[in-house]
């Protein structure tokens, strides 16, 4: 008798701005997970998406496309895909139908890149909390540029826009600082990169920022973004090199434990196995470093200099 396929499924909404590498990130994690043993589909959520790199087990393209859109009801781009995503969440028994059959698989989102559907507006996070009731856990990936770090009016927009996301997506959550491996093309980094992976004190970024004339004339402005997010105390991240199969296991890891994946029954793990994947994921300092190492050049100034430079 054939073995009925499991009921839960598990999963990542991949989240983040145009350009930050979700299609890449969903290639790269799809190709690390079936090297592990996983079954893995991966859904395109965008239908901005065009030559997908990956075999796509389920495209919205399908049911909707922007291009149609656009033209009928003479919108802008970011305007058909709105109407886009509206289509499918009313048309959530066509995503159904195409998802039961692959029951067993472990799913990747590809979603679009649009900041407004994952900071206020409600059809992206209506359909991810219709994918819940349907017993499939998902972990938010939310993917943003590294180099965003060099620059310290940017990074505190990139918290911002992570906080928003966070509440707003109400998922299992787990940032990324991607493309790490080109972090330092845009300029140096003003401090150590754990400095921005786990958000630390905040209030050298206001110095650092006070001494631009530009911002200094929104210190007050900055002091009390700066106060919001610490208030909350909720952004972090990881970094990740889609290249690196260490840096990709590290993030897996995170997602497994916010979904529940690495308790589930569906890969035979020993208690050690299990007990890494339940704890590793909070210990960053030892990773980031590596990477910091791997990645970042030294810099030649003592920590006494590069405060008197601040």
């Amino acid at each position: 008798m054939a073995e009925a396929a499991p009921t839960t499924a598990f999963g990542q909404a991949v989240i983040g701005p145009p350009g930050s590498g979700k299609t890449t990130y969903c290639l790269g994690m799809s190709e690390f997970l079936r090297a592990l043993g996983r079954r893995v589909a991966v859904v395109n959520l965008d239908p901005a998406n065009e030559g997908l790199p990956y075999e796509c087990a389920v495209d919205v393209s399908e049911l909707v496309g922007l291009g149609d859109v656009m033209d009928a009801l003479r919108l802008g781009p970011n305007g058909g895909l709105l109407y886009c995503m509206e289509y499918l969440e009313a048309n959530l028994d066509w995503l159904r139908a195409k998802l039961d059959p692959l029951r067993g698989h472990y799913f990747l989102f590809d979603c679009p890149g649009q900041v407004e559907l994952c900071t206020h507006h409600g059809a992206l996070r209506s359909i991810f909390s219709q994918m819940v009731q349907w017993d499939l856990r998902l972990t938010a990936v939310h993917l943003v540029d590294s180099h965003y770090c060099t620059d310290p009016a940017k990074f505190i927009s990139v918290l911002c826009t992570s906080l928003a996301t966070m509440l707003h997506v109400e998922l299992p959550h787990v940032n990324l600082l991607s493309k790490m491996d080109l972090i330092e093309h845009y300029g140096k980094l003003a401090f150590n990169l754990d400095y921005y992976t786990e958000v630390l004190d905040l209030s050298y970024l206001l110095d650092h920022l006070a001494s631009d004339p530009f911002f200094r004339h929104y210190h007050q402005l900055n002091e009390k973004l700066v106060q919001l997010i610490e208030d909350y105390s909720l952004v972090s991240f990881i970094p990740l090199n889609i290249q690196d199969k260490e840096s990709i296991q590290r993030v897996l890891q995170a997602v497994d434990k916010a979904n529940g994946y690495c308790f589930g029954i569906q890969e035979q793990r020993s208690l050690e196995a299990m007990m890494s994947a339940a704890v590793g994921a909070d210990f960053h300092f030892s990773s980031t470093l590596g990477i910091q190492e791997k990645y970042l050049a030294p810099s030649d100034q003592s920590v006494e200099q590069e405060a008197m430079r601040l």
